[in-house]
């Protein structure tokens, strides 16, 4: 805390005038840039304490009673906190700036889906591209509403349209969200009429993890759109033209969108964009329940890589190719060429391991965020070390080719030539003006001592400046030589002249020999860090002086040169895209084939059959993230799918038995088939689903005002509007949250709707047993359990006998059962949930236990478990049986009593007695007793 810069305001008491004169904005988060460092105040000063510095301890009041709460953050705590408010919190961020005595102006604003004015800022850190949408709907709530969407991707200069009708539920626009990945969501609204259809809309947004901006309805006219887009497209005939421009609710989004980004206030985006359509039913739909059922996403609780599959699958070396597959996750095809032409570039590479390991290793390892250099092109915020990033990607592509052409299989070339080698060439023909521009113009000798220069042969001055400093370089080399001897220091191994970015030239000790310059006065310590003692001498201190002023004359001499290269340099970002978007694929599925032959069993290439045919059927199936646990020996299960004998699956067994795990890893290999993958089995075909639709889990959302059953009910209701016969739907429990009976009841109910009228592949876990009778009225019903070994064994000595008792039986006669789970899934029925056995596990009280297995089985017997085995009585049978039966009681009584029979004699008497009665033994009622 002691780094905290302190807060200096000349006029405490204007600022906080003019603080609390601004208009409030609950989602907004107000940040003052003071020069060195950035102030928060308000409830904004709260925030930050709470999220960043984790404690209000830092708060400080500015200005007289009760004071206006403020906080300072250096410009690294500040960055931090950005990450924090737009990732986790999804917060607004409003810059500002002093523009003279108290006055200050918003310079840059951000949102989760808007960062291009902090994008330097947040340095790397943006690992997935932030997808801003626009939403209209139509004012008509009926049965079908009309949806339209605009939505942009901030490293692109692109805008996708799309106008598709939608349910009640909006289980479109639902999994549109999910395809694209959005960020931030943008919606209409007039004030106070918030009605119902927007409260759907922001909750479905709030469960896919987006941010919500509102704007009134006159942001959503259409009446400049036309006179918008023709500015903004390339081909500014398609504004007008293009059929796209009928779609008036898409179009109204559009006005929206482009106004909310600002994009008509940067000229720069004049001609740049591209207007495209997106095509819904491309791609598979999924949920934000699916997503979080198949865990595809990493969670913020994930710890180890392999939690989720995107941390499985994720071994890109390029930040654009994980972006690229975090949304392929969330866009799975529906075209089985297109799958199949992927699933033939991964097996080129699971078979040639050499191949493989030279593309990651040797050539993706080295390739920079191409997205974001030529975004910082086209923003005209590039230098000239982004023009020898983009030469050094130039002059590997040759390496990347050489390696794809040594492909020899004929049946892997021809695939890679179409997808890879035939683009790289193309676009390394293209920048073969540039290379020879940088060549010619850049020194690329200077880049040893990270200096990005004109070479000096291309100005008379420039080459003056430059025989001076490097004769004022040699003359530092000469002190370096000297300085070792004096100190008797090995200059390549212990004592270095380095390029300090903060102290300039100066040398470095390794902090083991640095004791032998504390008794020297010619020697100044400039700081030490973890890597060793900066120190320099008054030789080398002027020499640096003037090297810094020749290279700062140097610089402002080639800063002319400098800007004609980059200028020249912008004109390559279209091919700069278009390798992006080569070399992210290739990155891809490079890192598919990596952990296809690196699991602990190797994945296998799945047979894939047309849209609306075959079945799905997977032998010694595994699921992918839960066998790269830890300590975890993965018991592999079949799978068979098959249309009209295996539709409808219903999984019952023991907890903890694996029902959710067997559920859970057939939609994660479907999907994973699906995106091109190879998948964890011996074998596999799958037919192509349109959606994967997941009911797992009680997700309670109390915080939100949603019961546990609500939101059970809600995600159910959405399965049964939005399947179709080409849908996987996953039920794991149901009905759980409300009585058995209306439980019971609605899970049968439920899947008799979607066994008669949707025909879907489903997968249903119950503890329902009663469920499982389905199978004897519908034909593509199957019954699978997991499998439970019951073994009986005599209960321990150190059994209480507080505790005998309360199990109900004698201390001589207690038995335990033990319960070892197989994690095999079998056809059949289990008709125990073992749940007791759970209890045991985790240790409750051996009282509690007891009691549980005793009232168990009283409710069991309530019940009519054994009802089968009950023999019927008539009245007179009553009668008669209890009359004989009170009078052997009472006999073997007297006897006990007056004979003082023990324990093993009571037993045996009381048998002798009633075998001698004849008329009890032949008694209905006698026998029904018995029985139970």
């Amino acid at each position: 805390m002691a780094s905290r810069p302190e807060l200096k305001v000349d006029d405490e008491g204007g600022f906080c005038k003019f603080f609390r004169g601004l208009e409030e904005k609950d989602d907004t988060v107000r940040i003052f840039d003071r020069g060195d460092y950035y102030s928060a105040h308000g409830e904004d000063a709260k925030l930050i304490a709470e999220n960043v510095y984790r404690t209000t301890a830092v708060i400080r009041k500015l200005g007289r009673e009760p004071g206006l709460e403020s906080v300072t953050m250096t410009t690294m705590v500040y960055r931090n906190f950005l990450r924090e408010a737009l990732f986790r919190l999804s917060k607004r961020i409003e810059i500002w700036q002093s523009s003279g005595r108290m006055a200050w102006k918003v310079v840059k604003q951000a949102s989760p889906g808007n960062l291009q004015d902090i994008e330097d800022e947040l340095g790397g850190q943006i690992e997935n591209a932030p997808i801003m949408l626009a939403v209209k709907i139509s004012a008509k709530a009926s049965e079908a509403r009309q949806v339209g969407v605009c939505f942009a991707d901030a490293s692109v200069r692109e805008l996708g349209v799309t106008e598709f009708l939608d349910n009640d539920l909006y289980s479109n626009f639902e999994s549109l969200l999910i395809q694209l990945g959005v960020k931030e969501c943008l919606v209409q609204t007039d004030g106070a009429k918030k009605d119902a259809e927007l409260a759907k809309i922001r909750t479905i947004a709030d469960n896919c993890g987006c941010a919500i901006a509102e704007r009134g309805s006159a942001d959503f006219g259409t009446k400049d759109i036309e006179q918008d887009l023709s500015r903004l497209l390339k081909d500014e005939r398609a504004a007008g033209t293009s059929p796209l421009a009928d779609m008036k609710f898409a179009m109204g989004a559009a006005a929206a969108l482009i106004k909310y980004l600002g994009v008509m206030s940067d000229s720069s985006n004049f001609g740049q964009y591209q207007l495209y359509q997106h095509d819904l039913s491309q791609y598979m739909k999924l949920d934000a329940a699916a997503l979080k059922a198949l865990n595809l996403m990493p969670g913020p609780r994930d710890g180890a890589k392999s939690m989720s599959l995107y941390g499985l699958l994720n071994h890109c070396k390029t930040p654009t190719g994980s972006r690229l597959l975090a949304q392929w996750l969330k866009q799975p095809l529906m075209n089985v060429e297109d799958i199949e032409r992927r699933q033939q570039l991964v097996e080129a590479f699971v078979n040639d391991t050499e191949l493989r390991q030279t593309m990651q290793e040797e050539h993706l390892r080295a390739i920079p965020d191409l997205y974001r250099l030529a975004k910082k092109f086209q923003r005209k915020a590039a230098n000239l070390e982004d023009v020898v990033r983009t030469y050094q990607v130039i002059i590997r592509l040759p390496g990347f080719l050489a390696t794809l052409e040594s492909v020899m299989d004929e049946q892997y070339k021809d695939p890679l030539d179409d997808e890879y080698t035939t683009k790289l060439r193309q676009y390394s023909d293209a920048f073969a003006k540039l290379q020879e521009m940088v060549e010619t113009t850049v020194d690329l000798d200077a880049l040893d001592n990270h200096e990005f220069i004109i070479k000096p042969e291309f100005d008379e001055s420039l080459r003056t400046i430059r025989k001076r400093l490097d004769k004022l370089k040699n003359e530092m080399d000469n002190e370096h030589y000297s300085v070792g001897r004096d100190l008797n220091q090995d200059i390549e191994k212990k004592l270095f002249l380095e390029n300090h970015r903060v102290h300039g030239w100066c040398f470095r000790l390794t902090r083991n020999e640095a004791a032998c310059i504390r008794q020297k006065k010619q020697y100044r310590e400039c700081s030490t860090q973890k890597n060793g003692v900066y120190f320099t001498t008054d030789t080398l201190q002027a020499k640096r002086r003037e090297f810094d002023q020749l290279s700062e004359n140097y610089n402002r001499t080639q800063s002319g040169l400098v800007n004609e290269v980059v200028l020249v340099a912008s004109s390559y970002v279209p091919v700069v895209e278009k390798l992006a978007a080569v070399l992210a694929h290739l990155d891809v599925i490079v890192a598919f084939a990596h952990v296809s032959v690196h699991a602990p069993t190797s994945y296998t290439r799945p047979k894939m059959h047309p849209r609306g045919t075959g079945d799905t059927i997977l032998t010694e199936a595994r699921h992918p993230c839960m066998e790269m646990q830890d300590d975890v020996s993965f018991i592999t299960n079949d799978v068979s799918l098959v249309r009209d004998s295996s539709e409808f699956l219903i999984i019952t067994g023991p907890n903890m038995g694996g029902k959710s795990t067997y559920i859970r890893q057939i939609g994660v290999i479907a999907l994973m088939a699906q995106i091109g993958c190879f998948v964890p089995a011996s074998s596999a075909e799958l037919s192509i689903f349109d959606s994967i639709l997941a009911r797992v889990g009680a997700s309670d959302s109390q915080i939100k005002g949603v019961s546990t059953f609500m939101a059970e009910m809600l995600e159910t209701a959405n399965i049964l509007k939005s399947a179709t016969k080409e849908s996987l739907i996953i039920i794991d429990e149901l009905g759980r949250g409300t009585s058995t009976y209306d439980g019971f009841g609605l899970a049968w109910a439920i899947s008799e709707h979607i066994v008669k009228e949707i025909g879907a592949f489903a997968l249903f876990a119950t503890h329902f047993h009663e469920l499982t009778a389905l199978a004897n009225t519908y034909r593509q019903v199957q019954n699978l359990h997991v499998v439970a070994h019951i073994t009986e064994t005599a209960a321990s000595a150190s059994a209480s006998s507080e505790e005998v008792a309360a199990a109900g039986d004698a201390p001589t006669e207690k038995k335990k059962r033990q319960v070892t789970l197989l994690y095999k899934v079998q056809p059949g029925v289990c008709d125990q949930s073992f749940g007791i056995h759970v209890a045991e596990l985790v240790r409750f009280p051996q009282k509690v236990v007891n009691m549980a297995k005793r009232k168990a089985d009283e409710l069991e017997d309530f019940s009519g478990k054994h009802e089968q085995d009950y023999i019927q009585a008539s009245k007179q049978d009553v009668e008669d049986g209890s009359r004989l039966l009170k009078d052997v009681l009472a006999r073997w009584k007297a006897e006990v009593e007056t004979r003082g029979l023990d324990r093993k004699q009571q037993v045996q008497r009381m048998k002798e007695l009633v075998l001698a009665e004849e008329g009890l033994v032949a008694n209905g009622f006698f026998k029904g007793i018995l029985a139970l």
